[in-house]
């Protein structure tokens, strides 16, 4: 090669390396910043009822009022169980865990709504988020194995009643108890981990009154349809495989009740597992619609309605079907009232 030609490649690389010490550094840098925005959200505002301005103040009496009916009724129901010896036994055992449930649940998003009505600020942190999501899906869990335990009580006591002090002692009631409550957490932490590794990068406006996994998935960037896949594989078994053992345990309850030979006996057996299965229906009813419905059919306005419904209205319902339903709690109840 000739020395002209040495001189102009010399002269290409030079050229070269100054677009790749140029450009390089301009292209890596735009890359990190689009990462940067995709995984930057550490704050998250949950809008909430933030289109009703008007009715701030009272929305916030209205659900102060919810709360304080949650708290005080099925406080009662803990409080009466642990006092009349009456009501000693492995149904109420188990009521007694349902209503401190229903206080756990409700206090996972009711507080946090009550707050942003109140001082108006929508903002919650990351973490903050992924810790409302978790207790949310956790506590969620429990109830619906805690509702196929309690049917299950139902059909040992109907279905074999001379077994039922055995087979139910108080060792079995409280590990049983343990596991409905233990259940869902190491699924459930593992799942919202995996919820909130995803980047998000669209909007930090979350549609909802609190931490839910549809709004979120909105938000989120790319394709997630592994990580709904996901979450519909746990809720199968949280939700249908529970749902399962309660309609089981309720077709046995039926059949024993029908084969009965008195109409008075048909009415008191199944008068002890009426309430139960009411709670049931409420429940699994208003979580089947607002989880399984078809993607296309979720709207704002619907999906917040039947929100409401199931993490605030239904628990608002259960201590008035326990014990408006129940002869034993109001008894206990009349006598707590007596001694006051």
């Amino acid at each position: 090669m000739g020395r002209r030609g040495m001189h102009g490649l010399l002269l290409l690389v030079r050229d070269l390396g100054m677009i790749v010490t140029v450009f390089l550094p301009q292209m890596a840098r735009a890359e990190l910043a689009r990462e940067g925005n995709a995984s930057s959200v550490r704050l998250f505002v949950l809008l909430g009822f933030s289109d009703l301005p008007n009715l701030q103040g009272f929305l916030f009496g209205v659900f102060s009022t919810i709360y304080l009916v949650i708290l005080t009724g099925n406080g009662l129901i803990i409080v009466i169980t642990r006092l009349d010896p009456a009501l000693h036994r492995p149904m109420y055992f188990f009521l007694a865990n349902f209503s401190a449930l229903e206080i756990c649940y409700v206090s996972v998003t009711l507080p946090r709504i009550l707050f942003n009505l109140w001082t108006q600020k929508r903002t919650i942190s990351r973490l903050g988020c992924a810790t409302q999501l978790c207790f949310f899906l956790v506590l969620g869990t429990t109830e619906c194995f805690l509702l196929a335990v309690m049917s299950y009580d139902r059909y040992v006591a109907i279905c074999n009643p001379l077994h039922y002090p055995l087979v139910m002692n108080p060792k079995k009631c409280a590990q049983l108890a343990a596991g409905c409550w233990l259940a869902g957490v190491p699924v459930q932490i593992g799942q919202t981990c995996q919820i909130f590794s995803l980047h998000f990068c669209d909007s930090d406006q979350i549609k909802h009154f609190f931490c839910d996994i549809p709004p979120i998935f909105q938000l989120a960037c790319g394709d997630t349809s592994a990580n709904e896949l996901s979450v519909y594989v746990v809720a199968m078994v949280a939700i249908a495989v529970p749902f399962i053992l309660v309609l089981a345990s309720y077709t046995k309850i039926i059949s024993t009740i029908l084969r009965l030979p008195t109409a008075r006996g048909r009415a008191k057996a199944f008068s002890t597992c009426s309430s139960h299965l009411l709670v049931v229906l409420l429940f699994y009813g208003s979580a089947v619609v607002t989880y399984f419905r078809p993607k296309s059919s979720h709207t704002l306005g619907t999906d917040k309605l039947l929100s409401l419904f199931y993490t605030i209205v239904t628990p608002v319902f259960n201590p008035l079907i326990y014990t408006l339903r129940n002869r034993d709690v109001i008894a206990a109840l009349r006598k707590l009232i007596a001694t006051m």
